[in-house]
């Protein structure tokens, strides 16, 4: 019977060697991670009028013929604006085998600035999804929904996940899991279409920071400089008075933090995504990707929280303490990353709570 798994680092340097992964450019120092791969935009942008999937027999390139406004030169830097949408080729592209296939993210950093980007391949009938053997180019839809960003060739937006089979833990095996390496702690510890997640509005008491509400109209954040960029010009904070809770404006854009502390061991891999969606009229708006050593003691992450972008749809909506709003799903690695997340490879939010993504300076 074949392994199933999430393919770690080492394998994904393979794949680049053996031909699986295509890219005129050698992989740059930090673009390959514990268990997921950064891709690179390309050159060329092409500001289309809205998004679409390939489908059966169409490839993107088609589709960009039929749908492409104008073309926009990414070499020396250029500013995608909010409320459109971009189709960027990227720089890596598949000879998958027929064992492998693949899931996309927005990094971490991007969805804490509410830029939405998703993967598409040619044929493509989901976002985000590569089907065992796919050959073929891979391209980056990016809107930014909030804040105009600087991006250029070579910017990292997106992260790509391999694996082989079905490694999806199930709830009676994430137990038992959580009973020897305790995957969650603090709140409620509760499992249940994966380890649950609620929301902390206490902080540390009466007048404390719970959250950032993103401003609008603001200048633009270049999502290559780090630590550039002061956080009031882009967020309001948002501190605790009275009752533990928020009342979330629709179409609001926040920063939020999960009560428990979450660990991902080095056998597992984890993927945030969004809860239930008749608990609220709200989502916790991005998914995203948990390295093996997320939260470990061994790798400096003990007490790592997930940060939360939540958006409420439609009508206000009362968020109170405690009150699930996401959930973590696990899955096995193929094997043990050779480092870890926190070890020393620009692991940005290892031992995080409440935090606002690597572009802003810390709030003093």
């Amino acid at each position: 019977m074949r392994p199933e798994g999430i393919l770690p680092a080492h394998m994904i340097e393979d794949m680049f060697r053996s031909g699986g992964i295509l890219s005129a450019a050698a992989p740059v120092e930090g673009q390959i991670q514990p268990a997921s791969l950064d891709l690179r935009l390309g050159s060329l942008a092409y500001r289309v009028r809205a998004s679409f999937l390939p489908g059966q027999g169409v490839t993107v390139a088609d589709k960009l013929d039929a749908f492409a406004l104008h073309t926009i030169d990414l070499a020396p830097g250029a500013v995608l604006e909010t409320g459109c949408v971009y189709i960027v080729p990227l720089q890596e592209s598949l000879a998958l085998s027929e064992a492998v296939s693949a899931t996309a993210n927005p990094k971490s950093s991007t969805g804490r600035l509410d830029v939405f980007t998703r993967v598409i391949t040619d044929e493509g009938r989901a976002f985000d999804t590569v089907p065992a053997g796919y050959r073929g180019p891979l391209y980056a839809e990016i809107s930014p929904l909030t804040f105009p960003i600087l991006v250029r060739e070579g910017s990292r937006l997106s992260q790509i996940r391999f694996r082989i089979g079905e490694p999806l833990i199930g709830d009676s095996e994430l137990e038992g899991v959580h009973q020897v390496q305790r995957l969650v702690s603090g709140g409620h510890e509760r499992i249940g279409g994966g380890v649950q997640l609620s929301i902390d509005l206490e902080g540390q008491g009466e007048g404390s920071l719970v959250g950032y509400r993103a401003k609008h109209h603001t200048g633009v954040i270049d999502v290559d400089r780090t630590s550039a960029h002061h956080p009031l010009d882009f967020w309001e904070p948002i501190h605790r008075r009275g009752p533990a809770e928020l009342i979330l404006d629709p179409n609001e854009f926040y920063i939020l933090v999960s009560q428990e502390a979450v660990h991902v061991p080095p056998l597992y891999a984890a993927e945030m995504v969004p809860f239930d969606p008749l608990v609220g009229e709200f989502r916790v708006h991005y998914a995203g990707f948990f390295d093996p050593g997320f939260g470990h003691g061994g790798a400096g992450g003990t007490g790592s929280r997930a940060v939360l972008e939540v958006r409420s749809h439609d009508v206000p909506f009362i968020l109170e303490h405690g009150q699930t709003v996401g959930r973590l799903v696990y899955e096995h690695m193929l094997e043990r990353p050779h480092s870890l997340y926190g070890e020393g490879i620009g692991s940005n939010y290892q031992g995080q709570a409440l935090k606002l993504s690597k572009h802003f300076r810390p709030l003093a």
